[in-house]
């Protein structure tokens, strides 16, 4: 028994050793990575649906068929049939949990069974049909994001890619060095997949530059990509190409910000009127209005109207007019 453990033990020192040399040698990663690869909080939910009903879902694809191209941009690392899986299984789950929950809230509230299994069963539907729709809108979304943070990005990983260019450095060692910078971006993500498909899978570069050019989901990336590509096939001058591009994606920068400052002068003016004039103007009527008795609008109190409009209306529109700031807004 007492060899046994002393077996155990050097083997787990001898493991514990050769991981510790091996991570001596490999050069530093981005932490950041690392946290974006361990927040892949759908990974457990995916695994499980796809066991459950991985295969019952075939003849729901078709209905999806505009989103696999969709999640391969979006940067979410998750197989087509594995997404619609979960989306099926969550909408499945959500329809029977809200349906049986307000069929059984109406029953409480003494309404007939009938009409509370009636309009449970419609919320039910409702939600369902939200469910979809929200699994549908996600990698969209997220797709849209990666997007714009790209572009944000492309002047400054333009203008860094031809000082190494000019110095000498090959494209390979070019996406290497912007792979492992310490600072969070987007493209360092797209240089990191271009990295791995040649130091791992044996791509040369320009096949490694095809497929990052066919994944993205940035316009003006995989135009600077098959620039790169068409460069480094005729042996042009890659530093004077990404000079050039450096340069016009600077004056578009400029203009963009341009156009980014004249938009936010006019959203200011939308906020001003709609919500700091325009609920003051509603408020000072609908507290006339229940001071004098006025009757009611569309059914509803005066108090009741204040009541929604204070607690919903004003915090509602503030958090849409702030999701349209974050979304317009650039990052750099």
């Amino acid at each position: 028994m007492i060899k046994q453990l002393l077996k155990k033990l050097k083997t787990s020192i001898t493991d514990a050793g050769t991981k510790i040399r091996k991570g001596s040698k490999v050069p530093k990663q981005d932490a950041q990575s690392e946290k974006k690869k361990s927040k892949n909080d759908l990974e457990g939910p995916i695994a499980f649906a796809y066991k459950l009903i991985g295969d019952k879902t075939a003849r729901f694809l078709p209905l999806f068929k505009d989103l696999d191209q969709t999640l391969i941009r979006s940067g979410l690392r998750t197989n087509f049939k594995a997404y619609v899986s979960l989306t099926v299984l969550a909408s499945l789950l959500v329809t029977l949990s809200v349906g049986v929950v307000t069929s059984l809230l109406l029953v409480v509230f003494r309404l007939p069974f009938s009409s509370a299994l009636l309009f449970g069963v419609g919320v039910a539907l409702f939600t369902s049909a939200i469910a979809v729709v929200g699994f549908y809108l996600y990698p969209v979304y997220r797709a849209d994001k990666h997007k714009r943070e790209l572009d944000d990005e492309l002047p400054f990983m333009t203008g860094y890619m031809s000082i190494l260019a000019a110095a000498g450095v090959s494209p390979e060692k070019m996406f290497h060095s912007l792979a492992s910078l310490d600072v969070p971006l987007a493209a360092s993500s797209e240089a990191r997949e271009i990295v791995q498909n040649v130091s791992l899978f044996g791509m040369d570069v320009i096949s490694a530059l095809e497929k990052a050019s066919s994944r993205t989901p940035s316009q003006k990336l995989r135009d600077m990509i098959e620039g790169m590509i068409s460069t480094i096939h005729t042996g042009g001058n890659l530093g004077a190409f990404l000079r050039e591009r450096f340069k016009t994606h600077m004056k578009l920068k400029r203009v963009s910000l341009k156009k980014y400052s004249d938009s936010l002068s006019v959203l200011s003016e939308v906020y001003v009127a709609l919500l700091l004039t325009g609920p003051l103007l509603l408020i000072i009527m609908l507290s006339v209005m229940s001071v004098l008795g006025g009757g009611n609008l569309m059914g509803l109190s005066s108090e009741l109207l204040l009541s929604l409009l204070t607690y919903m209306g004003i915090p509602v529109c503030a958090v849409i007019f702030l999701l349209i700031l974050d979304s317009s807004s650039p990052k750099w």
